[in-house]
């Protein structure tokens, strides 16, 4: 399984137009090779270099299996189409936040996850909700590590 995004490469930098200092847009991505037996999949992306910690920058759920990526502009609602759910990022708001580092330039993971059932859980889950759902039902999982600078 893999996720990828046309913007960028596995460990290249992020676009400005996809952080703070841009238009704060959702990145494009790619999904392929999802494992037989995907029912649903789940998407989280993270910065494990904030100051304060892990902070959360975009939880999706709930998105059909046979799903081959997200747009760019994916918009802040809770539901989106296919019944696809957007959670809380850690600004507090519903869907995409993006990268927006106060110190340094930050690493940013985008998880992608298969799930062997649908989660057509209620929007607006956290990180730790989410994974806590997910747990004991992960095929598969695949990720993609963008950076952007100060």
């Amino acid at each position: 399984m893999y996720v990828k995004s046309p913007v960028f490469e596995n460990g290249g930098e992020i676009p400005a137009r996809y952080g703070c200092h841009g238009e704060d847009v959702s990145i494009p991505l790619e999904f392929g090779n999802i494992p037989d037996g995907t029912r649903s999949l789940a998407l989280i992306m993270e910065d494990p270099d904030a100051p304060m910690g892990l902070f959360v920058h975009w939880v999706v759920y709930n998105m059909p299996a046979t799903l081959r990526g997200l747009p760019e502009g994916v918009p802040p609602e809770p539901v989106l189409e296919y019944e696809i759910r957007q959670g809380i990022n850690d600004f507090g708001k519903i869907g995409y936040g993006g990268p927006c580092p106060p110190d340094r330039p930050h690493r940013y993971f985008i998880r992608l996850f298969a799930l062997d059932v649908p989660l057509p859980l209620d929007p607006g889950l956290d990180r730790q909700a989410l994974l806590a759902a997910m747990k004991g039902h992960v095929l598969a999982e695949a990720e993609l590590m963008g950076i952007y600078p100060r």
